[in-house]
C-alpha cells in the first residue's frame, strides 16, 4: 500500500456510533488471515513477503465490528517505458465527442529485459507539461472524467486520454500536447521516468 510517491501508507478506518457520528481515535486493530503479507496490528502497515495470484484481505476490528479490504500483492517497480508514446487526433468543431485522444500508455516492469515482469496495481502519475494554451487539453480517464493518475493493470499498463477544447486551438498547422508519465518507488523515480508522451493535433478539416 503506497501513494503516488511510492511511499508506504497506512490504511484509514472511519468508525461511527449508532447516531452516525464519527468516533475519533477509536481503538482499531488489524490482521490478515491470508498468506503473502504481514500486517502490523496497531498501525495496519502491510508488508508483503511473497507473491499471490489473488488479493490478500486486511481485516480492521473494533469491538465486535469488522471491515475487510482486499489488497493486491505486486512486484517492486524497476522500469517505466512507453507503450503508445506518439498518437494523433483530428479535431472537430461540430462533434465534441471526437475531441478525445486514444490512450497514451506506459508499462511498468520489474527486473531486466527480457526477463522482466509486469508490475500490476501501481500508481502512475500523468501531467501535461507543454501545450500552446493552458486550457487546450486536459487529462481524462476512460469515463471522460478529469484524472491525472492511473493504476497499472495486470499487464503493467497505465494510460490517460486527452480531451481537447478546439476553442483554444489557434494553430493553422499541426500542433502538439506533451505529457510526462511518472512512477516512483520510495519517493524516487523508477528508471525511465518521466516518460514523454506526445499527442499531435490536426486542425479541423485538415
Amino acid at each position: 500500500m503506497r501513494d503516488t510517491t511510492g511511499a508506504v501508507v497506512r490504511p484509514v478506518v472511519h468508525v461511527f456510533n449508532f447516531k452516525g457520528e464519527e468516533v475519533a481515535q477509536a481503538p482499531v486493530y488489524f490482521l490478515s488471515p491470508d498468506s503473502g503479507i504481514t500486517v502490523d496490528s496497531a498501525t495496519g502497515i502491510v508488508t508483503a513477503d511473497s507473491l499471490r495470484s489473488t488479493p490478500a484481505r486486511i481485516v480492521a476490528t473494533i469491538g465486535t465490528l469488522q471491515a475487510v479490504q482486499n489488497v493486491d500483492v505486486t512486484l517492486r517497480p524497476d522500469s517505466l517505458r512507453a507503450v503508445n508514446a506518439l498518437d494523433s487526433l483530428q479535431l472537430s468543431v461540430f462533434d465534441t465527442t471526437l475531441n478525445v485522444s486514444p490512450l497514451l500508455q506506459v508499462k511498468l516492469t520489474h527486473g531486466i529485459a527480457p526477463d522482466d515482469s509486469a508490475v500490476k496495481s501501481w500508481i502512475v502519475s500523468f501531467a501535461i507539461v507543454a501545450q500552446s494554451d493552458p486550457k487546450l487539453g486536459e487529462l481524462v480517464n476512460d469515463g471522460g472524467f478529469v484524472s491525472v493518475v492511473d493504476t497499472t493493470d495486470a499487464t503493467g499498463i497505465a494510460g490517460r486520454k486527452i480531451r481537447v477544447h478546439p476553442l483554444f486551438f489557434t494553430s493553422t498547422t499541426v500542433d502538439s500536447i506533451v505529457v510526462n508519465a511518472t512512477a516512483k518507488y520510495r519517493g524516487v523515480q523508477v528508471t525511465g521516468s518521466p516518460v514523454r508522451l506526445v499527442l499531435l493535433l490536426k486542425p479541423p478539416g485538415k
